[in-house]
């Protein structure tokens, strides 16, 4: 049976909400996409963009009927939403998120949810540095990955649909435990926008201490504007994950912190062979990226 829902609320119409919401609408995957939210000026622009067709600042009102529930709010509101409009949810519906943090979320959100709703957690690896609906677009999943973490509670049905709406969307989509995940993003997507915003609040720092008489930043190239494109990420969301991942985080600074003492003992060494042998490795492990 083809993938369709008469109603799709998504809680959270930004970035992420918005495009959804436009693959949704695109592919004529629901008969009715509300947005649900509390900027009413956001929510009309997302009217105009073709993200949703209505909307509605009462959660409660917007979940009624719907059969999928897409939470794109930062992490940190999840308990709040869902204990005010959990229990109006219908039954069997599906319960869904698109959050960066999964494992202890995915456990709350299996503990709040009444048992006639089915939640399936999902991370739609695709965020970019721009925030808001105004840059949402219907093709931001192609060619991405989405992660789906089930659990031992997961309906395997609600599972499936969840899946079938990611391929719907583009996405190469993978399952893995909810742990795992955050040790595993943790490292590649954590930890590199910790690194962006210490590298530019550091280089503010070196500007008032170091060199005052100039606007040291007017003097960046394309290096420091890649190296830090995603420090210009919002600042409330990586709050959450930072708070909500601390323990794999903390951890993995510890280890971006080791590499950095060594790679500055070396220079401060003058260990030219220690410092090439440092910066080919780490040559060897991007190459492979690309």
């Amino acid at each position: 049976m083809a993938l369709h829902f008469k109603q799709v609320a998504i809680v959270g119409v930004g970035l992420i909400g918005g495009s959804l919401g436009m693959v949704l609408k695109r592919h004529a995957l629901a008969d009715s996409v509300v947005g649900i939210g509390r900027r009413i000026e956001n929510l009309k622009m997302a009217v105009q963009l073709g993200a949703i067709d209505r909307y509605v600042s009462d959660a409660r009102e917007g979940v009624r009927g719907s059969e999928l529930v897409v939470l794109a709010t930062p992490v940190d509101t999840y308990e709040r939403h869902l204990k005010v409009w959990g229990a109006g949810l219908e039954p069997g519906s599906i319960v869904s998120d698109v959050g960066s943090v999964k494992g202890p979320l995915v456990e709350q959100a299996e503990n709040l949810l009444p048992e006639r709703a089915r939640f399936v957690g999902a991370h739609p690896i695709a965020g970019r540095e721009k925030t808001g609906v105004a840059a949402s677009s219907a093709d931001l999943f192609c060619g991405a990955r989405c992660i789906l973490t089930p659990t031992r509670r997961t309906d395997p049905q609600a599972l499936q649909t969840i899946r079938e709406l990611w391929e719907a969307a583009g996405a190469t989509v993978v399952s893995m435990d909810p742990f795992l995940h955050d040790r595993v993003l943790g490292g590649v997507s954590h930890l590199p926008h910790v690194a962006a915003f210490s590298l530019m609040n550091a280089l503010l720092d070196i500007r008032e201490r170091m060199v005052p008489e100039l606007d040291l930043l007017a003097y960046s190239g394309g290096g420091l504007r890649d190296t830090t494109r995603i420090a210009a990420s919002s600042s409330e969301m990586w709050r959450d994950i930072c708070l909500w991942n601390r323990e794999n985080l903390v951890a993995m600074i510890e280890v971006y912190e080791r590499h950095l003492r060594h790679l500055k003992q070396l220079i401060a060494l003058g260990d030219g062979p220690g410092i090439e042998k440092e910066l080919e490795r780490a040559k060897q492990a991007r190459e492979w990226l690309n």
